[in-house]
């Protein structure tokens, strides 16, 4: 998980999008919204969603395997949701867990 994190926190800072980390080991109340707002059909099929967990303000964008494929795909910009130019302030949210 912390591998997968670096990889998401490591893109986004080199590409200069702006981000906010949502600690949900130390935070019960992220731990919850982040659980409560990832898709029924997104979830596992037992236990609860892990980390890290990527949204656009409130919209679900997805888990660290759709960021991945969408990075290979040179399609990251499109999976955040964003149609600003890298360095615009945008509401993109990743949900670590600070193990």
């Amino acid at each position: 998980i912390k591998k997968q994190q670096q990889d998401v926190l490591g893109f986004l800072e080199a590409n200069k999008i702006e981000f906010e980390e949502k600690d949900i080991a130390a935070n019960e109340e992220n731990r919850k919204w982040m659980r409560e707002n990832v898709p029924e059909d997104s979830r596992p099929a037992s236990g609860n969603p892990l980390p890290p967990r990527l949204f656009n303000d409130s919209r679900y964008l997805g888990d660290y395997e759709a960021f991945f494929e969408a990075r290979e795909n040179n399609a990251v910009y499109a999976f955040l949701g964003l149609t600003a130019p890298p360095g615009s302030k945008v509401g993109v949210y990743i949900f670590p867990s600070k193990l």
